[in-house]
């Protein structure tokens, strides 16, 4: 499968990236962005003006100009008529939108203290959404549940592609449930992390009994939607995130 996983002789898996074609705007961007993110620009820094800045790097004004536009929406610099262009402090005035840029950066090598961040979001939120979820969830969303549960019974023969495209479908599935509008939202912002980290996860434990202990949480989580337990709803999901961290971070190793 294309931008998939390919499996070699005697069962390993590498990750073959999908092959793209960038734009210029997009390589300006991602230049401007590691820039920034590395320091070479700090905080509070004045960009040179977009007609020098745009001769430097050998491109059109209006390609740098939509780059900036880009990058501004992101929380990275701060457009002020008539005074110029200034980098901001992500952290206090980055949105969603950074997120996939951040990993971008970082590529593999994500910074602990970022993949921490992450998870005590995901902990937060999504204990949330599984509590509305056991509340609101409704006969569509029941059937969605169900029939990723049911896809999942096939694990013994699912790629690890196949597995974290279920494993994401699923906590969008129950954020969906939720009723509530705004938390889907913030899973879907975080895609590209969130599968980033469960890759990792699921290729270290392909066909193990953690990758069976997952299932399983989502089997039970499962039963708790549909008999509108909500505590019970609420300590799966929390179960199942800590589980997740623990032998993501290498806390558990027990295979």
């Amino acid at each position: 499968m294309a931008g998939g996983f390919t499996r070699l002789e005697g069962g390993v898996n590498f990750v073959v990236q999908p092959v793209t074609i960038q734009s210029l705007k997009e390589v300006v961007i991602q230049t401007l962005e590691s820039w920034i993110l590395s320091g070479d620009l700090v905080i509070g820094e004045k960009l040179p003006s977009e007609r020098i800045l745009a001769q430097k790097m050998k491109i059109s004004r209006p390609v740098l100009h939509e780059a900036l536009v880009d990058l501004a929406s992101k929380g990275l610099v701060k457009i002020e008529p008539r005074r110029g262009i200034f980098v901001n402090d992500y952290r206090t005035h980055g949105s969603c939108a950074l997120l996939s840029s951040l990993l971008n950066f970082h590529q593999s090598d994500i910074d602990p203290v970022f993949e921490k961040s992450l998870i005590e979001m995901r902990q937060l939120v999504e204990v949330e959404t599984a509590k509305l979820a056991a509340v609101d969830a409704g006969n569509e969303d029941i059937t969605a549940l169900n029939a990723i549960i049911e896809s999942e019974k096939s694990i013994d023969s699912l790629s690890i592609e196949e597995l974290v495209t279920l494993d994401f479908n699923f906590h969008l599935q129950i954020a969906l449930a939720s009723g509530n509008r705004v938390y889907p939202l913030i899973l879907n912002s975080f895609k590209a992390i969130y599968t980033h980290l469960t890759t990792k996860f699921f290729t270290r434990y392909f066909h193990t009994k953690v990758i069976t202990e997952v299932i399983s949480y989502h089997s039970q989580l499962y039963k708790a939607i549909i008999q509108h337990n909500t505590q019970l709803a609420q300590e799966i999901m929390k179960a199942m995130l800590i589980h997740g961290e623990n032998y993501l971070t290498g806390g558990s190793h027990d295979n």
